[in-house]
């Protein structure tokens, strides 16, 4: 089997406003020591809000989701709006609160909410090529709204449990590093950050994520 190629999505730098840092950089080095190649991808669109991380307050600035992203792929990054499905063998959709702030209007409206044009394209066109699509922390959301009947999970948060059962998703509890697979639809998920969690309990969970990708695609999970 060739290398595997992922196009990971990333919505900013920082927990708050943007990426999960820690489980953004623990997914990377899964796809690497799996023998993947990877790409990242953010849209070019200002962040719905910025956060200080210090006092968690928000802060009176603008910042564009895809510059801050970059600071997490070293600059090695494009538009979403670049994205092909043919190019890659699957997708991942990275946690932290800007995949509910900017990646979709989630943290605002609930199961009504609006997935980002670029969010929605790359998630429909992946599925309906019949690749795999990764999603961890709260980003599974972002799969449950556009997919609509999908088996997920997001831990054990009945909240966000029962937004997801809302919008046609099945909602399954699931602990630290686990992982919730429906091979039919071809979609992984795991809680990482969703769940209070240690750095090395995330990294099994990331780990987790891309081999059951791999598997999906074909090769040795």
């Amino acid at each position: 089997m060739t290398k595997p190629t992922f196009a990971v999505v990333l919505s900013g730098c920082g927990v708050q406003d943007g990426s999960e840092i820690q489980e953004v950089v623990l997914t990377l080095l899964a796809i690497d020591r799996s023998g993947g190649i990877y790409q990242c991808f953010a849209p070019d669109i200002p962040q719905r809000d910025v956060i200080d991380h210090v006092s968690g307050q928000p802060m009176a600035e603008r910042r564009n989701a895809l510059v801050e992203s970059a600071r997490i792929a070293r600059g090695r990054i494009k538009p979403l709006s670049a994205f092909d499905p043919a190019e890659f063998d699957a997708l991942v959709l990275s946690g932290g609160y800007g995949a509910a702030k900017t990646l979709s209007s989630f943290a605002e409206d609930g199961p009504d909410c609006s997935i980002q044009s670029d969010v929605e394209r790359a998630i429909r066109g992946t599925a309906a090529a019949g690749k795999p699509i990764g999603a961890m922390c709260i980003a599974p959301v972002l799969v449950a709204r556009v997919l609509g009947e999908v088996d997920v999970t997001v831990g054990s948060d009945a909240g966000t449990a029962a937004d997801l059962e809302e919008m046609g998703a099945h909602h399954h509890v699931a602990g630290r590093g686990e992982v919730v697979a429906d091979l039919f639809r071809k979609v992984v998920t795991s809680p990482c950050y969703m769940l209070e969690s240690r750095i090395g309990q995330i990294a099994e969970g990331t780990e987790a994520v891309v081999r059951a990708l791999i598997g999906m695609m074909g090769g040795a999970a």
